[in-house]
Protein backbone atom coordinates (compact mmCIF):
# COMPACT_ATOMS: atom_id res chain seq x y z
CA UNK A 1 0.00 0.00 0.00
CA UNK A 2 3.04 2.35 0.71
CA UNK A 3 3.52 2.28 -2.87
CA UNK A 4 0.41 3.30 -4.10
CA UNK A 5 0.77 6.33 -1.75
CA UNK A 6 3.68 7.21 -3.13
CA UNK A 7 2.40 6.92 -6.64
CA UNK A 8 -0.81 8.71 -5.79
CA UNK A 9 1.54 12.14 -4.25
CA UNK A 10 3.59 12.15 -7.09
CA UNK A 11 0.38 12.77 -9.07
CA UNK A 12 -0.34 15.38 -6.53
CA UNK A 13 3.22 16.87 -7.06
CA UNK A 14 2.90 16.75 -11.00
CA UNK A 15 -0.32 18.15 -10.91
CA UNK A 16 0.56 21.50 -9.06
CA UNK A 17 4.42 21.68 -9.96
CA UNK A 18 3.93 23.89 -12.74
CA UNK A 19 2.00 26.90 -10.52
CA UNK A 20 4.48 27.06 -7.78
CA UNK A 21 6.78 29.59 -9.24
CA UNK A 22 10.04 27.45 -9.91
CA UNK A 23 11.90 28.76 -13.03
CA UNK A 24 11.71 27.15 -16.09
CA UNK A 25 15.73 25.16 -15.47
CA UNK A 26 14.44 23.53 -11.97
CA UNK A 27 10.94 23.26 -13.29
CA UNK A 28 12.55 21.24 -16.01
CA UNK A 29 14.85 18.97 -13.84
CA UNK A 30 11.93 18.31 -11.08
CA UNK A 31 9.74 16.87 -13.37
CA UNK A 32 12.59 14.50 -14.86
CA UNK A 33 13.37 13.71 -11.63
CA UNK A 34 9.49 13.13 -11.00
CA UNK A 35 10.08 11.10 -13.79
CA UNK A 36 12.67 9.19 -12.87
CA UNK A 37 10.30 8.47 -9.43
CA UNK A 38 7.11 7.14 -11.56
CA UNK A 39 9.51 4.80 -13.71
CA UNK A 40 11.26 3.24 -10.49
CA UNK A 41 7.63 3.03 -9.04
CA UNK A 42 6.60 1.65 -12.08
CA UNK A 43 9.65 -1.21 -12.00
CA UNK A 44 8.35 -2.04 -8.41
CA UNK A 45 4.85 -2.59 -9.34
CA UNK A 46 6.37 -5.24 -12.24
CA UNK A 47 8.73 -6.82 -10.08
CA UNK A 48 6.02 -7.48 -7.35
CA UNK A 49 3.51 -8.44 -10.25
CA UNK A 50 5.60 -10.65 -11.51
CA UNK A 51 6.60 -12.72 -8.32
CA UNK A 52 3.01 -12.89 -7.38
CA UNK A 53 2.42 -15.20 -10.53
CA UNK A 54 4.79 -17.25 -9.90
CA UNK A 55 3.67 -18.25 -6.97
CA UNK A 56 0.48 -18.68 -8.87
CA UNK A 57 2.13 -20.88 -11.42
CA UNK A 58 3.82 -22.76 -8.73
CA UNK A 59 0.98 -23.78 -7.21
CA UNK A 60 -0.90 -25.15 -10.55
CA UNK A 61 1.47 -27.57 -11.25
CA UNK A 62 0.16 -30.64 -9.29
CA UNK A 63 -0.49 -33.48 -10.65
CA UNK A 64 -4.28 -34.59 -11.13
CA UNK A 65 -4.68 -37.65 -12.48
CA UNK A 66 -8.06 -37.99 -15.13
CA UNK A 67 -10.38 -40.62 -13.53
CA UNK A 68 -13.08 -41.99 -16.05
CA UNK A 69 -16.31 -42.04 -15.54
CA UNK A 70 -18.47 -45.40 -16.21
CA UNK A 71 -21.25 -45.16 -19.04
CA UNK A 72 -23.44 -46.96 -17.45
CA UNK A 73 -23.69 -45.01 -14.22
CA UNK A 74 -27.18 -43.81 -13.36
CA UNK A 75 -28.66 -42.71 -10.32
CA UNK A 76 -31.79 -44.62 -9.34
CA UNK A 77 -35.22 -43.06 -9.24
CA UNK A 78 -37.35 -42.89 -6.53
CA UNK A 79 -41.21 -43.44 -6.99
CA UNK A 80 -43.25 -42.61 -5.00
Amino acid sequence: MRKEKTLFLIGLWVIILPYLGFPNSWRNVLFIITGLAIIYLAYLFYLETRQRLSKIVKQDKNFVDNIEEKENKQTPEIKI
